[in-house]
């Protein structure tokens, strides 16, 4: 689902307001454009807008598309075999901390973190 009218954000617009490498960021883009999250337009007035609204992309989804989700949901020191029944020498300490951080990713959206950007800060 297109959303129509979803502003375009040209990717030097981006670069000058996010304070990141212009590779770095279109590298980026380029994954969010093929997992769907965002089009990109071409052209002289071009640019990426979002496919959905803001308030129903989580954090964990754009994770998911620019990262190893592994490195979040699984065993911290990487054990294949990490559980609560096998669990590695971190797993009492890395359980509640991986349940609290994917629980935010999945619940806070593009929109919460733009009305409050300090929700990133810590």
């Amino acid at each position: 689902m297109v959303l129509k009218n979803e502003p375009l954000y040209p990717a030097s617009r981006l670069v000058h307001d996010l304070k990141i490498s212009d590779k770095y960021l279109r590298r980026i883009l380029t994954t969010l454009s093929n997992s769907g999250l965002i089009q990109s337009v071409q052209g002289k007035h071009g640019g990426f807008k979002l496919m959905q609204k803001p308030d129903e992309i989580s954090l964990f989804a754009i994770v998911m598309c620019v990262d190893d989700v592994e490195k979040y949901t699984g065993c911290v020191l990487g054990f294949p075999t990490c559980s609560d029944d096998h669990p590695c020498t971190l797993h009492s300490r890395w359980a509640p901390v991986r349940t609290e951080l994917v629980a935010f990713l999945q619940t806070t959206s593009i929109r919460d973190v733009v009305k409050n950007p300090q929700i990133l800060r810590y």
